[in-house]
């Protein structure tokens, strides 16, 4: 099978596409054969060593994926091949075939493309368990989501309307803020003016902003939190601007304000009743169609360093998709 292989921890141009061999079938797993694979900005620092973590090498990228179950092995129950599938799994996604224990799959719903399922569960489980088990965020509460246009933003978006919040989506140009407008988004700021924090003032009649959903960091991060509101939460969720800002603590004390990291890695062992509840909670939304992916630009497998290089440029509107 053609699979993304790592053999050095390196940039993505030094990556290659290899013929591997086809996975065995383990004792207790399913065997998948792999349509589309959602890229995230952790997939390339992983790529190039620099996650908080490191997969041993060699190792193929790739953690959400969706397809069909191609093979089961004895005693497993509840698939059978053909079953459209999304999965999850620590890596191994951009390949042809991918094998996993059964718990890591979800039944793909009807209507829901391969790519909208390869980018359904790590942004969605992100946001839903950041704005409803970390922030609780409340109906009528302003939310500001930075990055809106991203994965985790995109998701901000939809969950937070959902959650009957007024959002406001934050984003560097004028074509992510549409896109975010269009996501539903009750309101759109450039963060890059060096005005915004007034516009945002203005946006939220001088009450600022109840929950900030932040998988940006950097400056634009401080900034936001100067801006946040009375007992508000930030949510730090991730880097992408690629650099970790530094939290004055005199700041949480004059708003009276929280902090939250949020990381998902964790949350399925730390909280596995939260994991559960909110996993089904968005599994429901998705089969109900009040939930609809935001599949942004997709490339073929052979062309996956430009996948990486769209997001790592932060060109992305939506999920990076890999079709295989």
């Amino acid at each position: 099978m053609r699979a993304v292989v790592v053999e050095n921890y390196t940039a993505i141009d030094q990556i290659v596409l290899k013929d591997v061999p086809i996975p065995d079938l383990s004792p207790g797993s399913v065997r998948v054969r792999v349509r589309a694979v959602g890229i995230g900005f952790v997939d390339g620092l992983k790529v190039q060593g620099l996650y908080q973590t490191k997969d041993p090498l060699p190792f193929i990228p790739g953690t959400e994926f969706a397809g069909e179950v191609e093979a089961v092995a004895d005693g497993v129950t509840g698939y059978v091949p053909g079953t459209r599938v999304m999965g999850m799994l620590r890596s191994g996604a951009l390949a042809e075939f991918v094998v996993v224990p059964p718990e890591a799959l979800r039944r793909l719903p009807d209507g829901v493309s391969a790519e909208a399922g390869a980018s359904f569960r790590a942004n969605y489980l992100t946001a839903h368990y950041s704005l409803t088990e970390r922030a609780s965020l409340r109906a009528g509460e302003q939310l500001l989501v930075l990055g809106a246009a991203g994965g985790v933003g995109t998701a901000a978006i939809q969950l937070g309307k959902i959650l009957d919040a007024r959002v406001i989506a934050a984003a560097s140009t004028e074509e992510k803020r549409r896109f975010a407008l269009d996501l539903g988004a009750d309101a759109a700021i450039d963060y890059t003016r060096a005005d915004w924090r007034d516009e945002l003032k203005t946006l939220t009649d001088g009450h600022g902003c109840d929950v900030i959903v932040d998988p940006v960091g950097g400056p634009v991060s401080l900034e936001a939190f100067r801006s946040i509101a009375w007992k508000g939460r930030h949510l730090v969720i991730g880097f992408a601007a690629g650099s970790i800002p530094a939290l004055p603590f005199n700041l949480p004390l004059l708003k009276g304000a929280q902090l939250m990291g949020v990381d998902l890695a964790q949350v399925p062992r730390r909280e596995p009743e939260a994991y559960q509840r909110v996993t089904g909670d968005l599994f429901r939304l998705l089969s109900a169609g009040q939930l609809q992916p935001a599949v942004g630009q997709v490339f073929d497998l052979t062309d996956f360093r430009d996948a990486f290089k769209t997001l790592s440029g932060r060109q992305a509107l939506g999920k990076v998709v890999v079709r295989v």
